[in-house]
């Protein structure tokens, strides 16, 4: 326990007097180093939870759990049906075909991904149907498409607009092979949030698809949305056992290098910021050094008066430790905020130095993520408080150590 003594002594030697200036102005910098390297930790792990967060959400959203894929040959009808056994665990299942193609409107041309659904099909992604920002998908149907806003801008395209879309495949003719081409309605515009689907992906009726693109049924794929993407492992390895002559695989899979790359980023910035606060600790430790020397007559006067080596260790304890204490509760403070705000922040930042931070064609988001996690925050001010603890104990020992006799000959 900390006495009424030791709390007073320490709490005056807080406050510097002012022959004491150079030991106010380290102990000011080592506040705010601790307040600045906790706040910019917790800024930057809540972006970056934030940031995986809504990718695997958007990715979730359009992409499917478990896609699988002919190899040897096509889906059999028969095994699809066999998916009823696992209705506990797929949400649902769908037959789509996926294919690049040109989209063609007056002078304007651009390579296109496109991903054909049945009607009821494509009402089930929540992504699509949620994010309709012009038309409705009720017009959905043969010879429409629906496609993302970054596109519909890019073209010049509204809904009610006539284009034409030319596939890979070949028609013969007298003069020569000539491509397919069909034209197609707008129908509806679409936004994810995801600029490289908004820019990059149009949505068609099957059928036209089939007449587009001569599909086989080794070009129709399986996608499978499970009640739970997390257990896609697991799940793909039942699914596999159903469908051994094609391939399967989860959306993991496909993104496996990605977020692990994420991952291993997240790291490497929480090591590289927490030198910030090792730093700011260093200047605790100097800022105690240099008050035990100053107070090399206070600490030998009070030893004379009968207070124990352990008292005098932890009065300057609690001096360094209070520092980093109400350094870590002001930088929580302000990271917190500052994540809370960020889009806010970032908007105003933009529009006052017209400086892009945040590209959607780079990070493939439209608005700059944020997720405040509890738990690394407690991480965090545990970890800023342990720098701070083991920075205090060395100059607390010294004065401790502090010899009351030599101290009083040589004042």
């Amino acid at each position: 326990m900390i006495s009424k003594l030791e709390r007073i002594v320490a709490f005056r030697y807080l406050k510097p007097k002012r022959k004491e200036g150079f030991l106010k102005v380290i102990s000011i910098f080592s506040f705010m180093g601790i307040t600045l390297g906790v706040a910019i930790l917790i800024i930057v792990m809540s972006v970056m939870n934030g940031f995986r967060t809504e990718l695997i959400n958007k990715i979730l959203g359009f992409n499917p759990h478990i896609i699988v894929k002919p190899y040897s040959q096509a889906i059999d009808v028969k095994n699809i049906k066999k998916l009823g056994n696992l209705n506990n665990l797929i949400e649902r299942a769908s037959l789509t075909f996926s294919g690049q193609g040109i989209l063609i409107n007056k002078e304007n041309t651009m390579g296109i991904l496109v991903r054909a659904y049945q009607k009821n099909d494509i009402h089930k992604i929540d992504l699509i149907r949620n994010g309709i920002i012009d038309g409705s998908l009720e017009l959905f149907k043969k010879n429409t498409v629906s496609i993302g806003k970054d596109l519909a801008i890019s073209l010049d395209l509204v809904v009610g607009d006539e284009i034409s879309v030319m596939s890979t495949s070949n028609l013969q003719t007298p003069f020569g092979n000539l491509p397919l081409q069909e034209k197609f309605r707008v129908t509806s515009v679409f936004s994810t949030g995801l600029a490289e689907f908004d820019q990059n992906v149009i949505f068609m009726h099957f059928d036209n698809a089939n007449s587009l693109f001569e599909l086989s049924g080794m070009d129709i794929g399986l996608e499978i949305f499970l009640k739970n993407p997390d257990t896609a492992e697991l799940i793909k390895e039942k699914i596999q056992e159903i469908f051994n002559e094609q391939y399967v695989y989860s959306w993991a899979d496909l993104n496996k290098s990605f977020f692990g790359a994420l991952k291993v980023e997240r790291n490497v910035m929480f090591i590289i910021l927490t030198l910030i606060i090792i730093v700011a600790a260093f200047n605790i430790i100097s800022g105690l050094t240099i008050l035990v020397k100053n107070k090399t007559k206070e600490i030998a006067i009070l030893r004379t008066l009968g207070v124990s080596k352990k008292s005098i260790s932890k009065i300057f304890f609690l001096v360094g430790f209070t520092i980093g204490l109400l350094a870590t509760i002001t930088g929580v403070i302000i990271g917190v905020l500052f994540s809370y705000y960020i889009e806010e922040i970032r908007v105003l930042i933009t529009s006052l130095f017209n400086v892009r931070l945040f590209p959607e064609e780079i990070y493939f988001l439209s608005q700059m993520p944020s997720e405040i996690n509890l738990k690394y925050i407690v991480f965090v001010s545990f970890f800023s408080l342990l720098i701070t603890f083991f920075a205090t104990i060395f100059p607390s020992i010294s004065a401790a150590k502090l010899d009351p006799i030599k101290a009083l000959k040589y004042e």
